[in-house]
């Protein structure tokens, strides 16, 4: 199990590339329900990535205050209610 939480991004904007302030996360293409398979990506020692399924282009930039630029490239899941 990992030991610390992965980043999901997507590029519903369609931007040509997405600077990102880590170097292992997830793709997601675009928004759900048009999104592809969640892939992980690690950049190991690059400093940039493509997504093999939707060609998005990641940054890596340690410089960046927020997670992404642009950041409603973060793709941040909606909690589901539990019903009981």
């Amino acid at each position: 199990m990992a030991d610390h939480l992965i980043p999901h991004f997507h590029n519903e904007p369609g931007v040509p590339k997405i600077r990102i302030r880590v170097k292992e996360f997830m793709c997601v293409g675009a928004l759900p329900p048009f999104d592809h398979p969640h892939i992980f990506i690690d950049m190991g020692e690059e400093s940039e990535a493509v997504c093999s399924y939707c060609s998005t282009l990641f940054v890596y930039d340690a410089s960046l205050a927020g997670i992404c630029d642009p950041p409603a490239c973060e793709f941040a899941p909606v909690e589901v209610e539990k019903v009981t």
